[in-house]
């Protein structure tokens, strides 16, 4: 009993001293290296300004709880705040390379099985973040349009009325496109829309023998959440995790891949152009 107890003080005063260094080397890593991440981001500013960039990044906001709980910060939601600040950075970067169609993916379905005091946080957080962003849209011009996907149905009441107050105000604008994934599940939207395909064959009384011919790859796809939108050309993913989590199945069937290690609300303009560079030297066959 003396020794295990010995052995759990030691692995805390272990787990103390990496928190203290990490903390101690987020504080003065900007310090030391800041000035060599301005130029060699400037540098890869204009290298990939060079070539044409994706038409459309998608990415998968990953690692808030972790960066918080590194950082040492409990109160739920606190990750999740910075990382929803984090988009803001990310459109700027976008706009800047001309890029016009953003997806991001803020909650899975997944994620609606957390404790209902961080769910409480998120939604606060996403009705905050999203009535900002419309702001913003109207404020700066080319204005951007943002849009919202997923199955809504199962959010609270008062984040469904932002999103669809925000849409409305939107809709009508024509600069970059902001996608916004919530209760999203790609197996879920196949599902969907794959009832919304045999809704639409037997409205217009296709007998169920026929119906199988009418199932084709367009038919489903203009049934997807994302109709009408460009697919991804390039999905984004941060914090190490090298999936996709269901993200995007349908449409992520030519997308490049870029995975980081960097926690989402660390990502900064130097790793996002680390991704675009990167899409930018790969070939690109699209199955040919």
């Amino acid at each position: 009993m003396v020794a295990e107890r010995a052995e759990a003080g030691t692995r805390q005063r272990t787990g103390l001293s990496r928190l203290r260094r990490w903390r101690l080397r987020r504080r003065v890593a900007p310090l030391l290296l800041g000035p060599l991440y301005r130029i060699y981001t400037a540098r890869l500013r204009r290298e990939v300004g060079r070539a044409p960039p994706p038409n459309h990044v998608a990415v998968i906001l990953d690692g808030n709880r972790r960066w918080a709980s590194l950082a040492g910060l409990a109160e739920p939601g606190v990750g999740h705040r910075r990382g929803a600040d984090k988009i803001d950075e990310l459109l700027c970067w976008c706009a800047d390379l001309r890029i016009g169609e953003v997806t991001v993916w803020a909650l899975s379905n997944e994620n609606l099985a957390r404790s209902q005091a961080e769910l409480s946080a998120i939604h606060e957080v996403l009705v905050d973040k999203l009535a900002a962003l419309s702001e913003r849209a109207d404020k700066h011009a080319p204005r951007m349009r943002i849009r919202v996907f997923g199955r809504l149905g199962a959010l609270p009441e008062r984040l469904a009325e932002t999103i669809e107050r925000v849409e409305a105000q939107t809709a009508s604008h024509e600069g970059l496109t902001l996608n916004v994934a919530l209760g999203y599940s790609g197996r879920d939207e196949l599902v969907d829309a794959t009832r919304a395909l045999i809704r639409s064959l037997a409205a217009r009384r296709i007998p169920a023998e026929a119906m199988v011919d009418q199932v084709t790859s367009e038919a489903l796809a203009s049934h997807l959440y994302t109709a009408e939108h460009s697919d991804p050309d390039l999905i984004i993913r941060t914090s190490g995790e090298m999936r996709l989590s269901g993200f995007l199945p349908w449409q992520s069937t030519h997308s490049e891949f870029y995975f980081t290690d960097v926690y989402w609300p660390a990502f900064r303009e130097l790793d996002f152009l680390r991704a675009v560079r990167t899409f930018q030297q790969r070939e690109r066959r699209f199955g040919r």
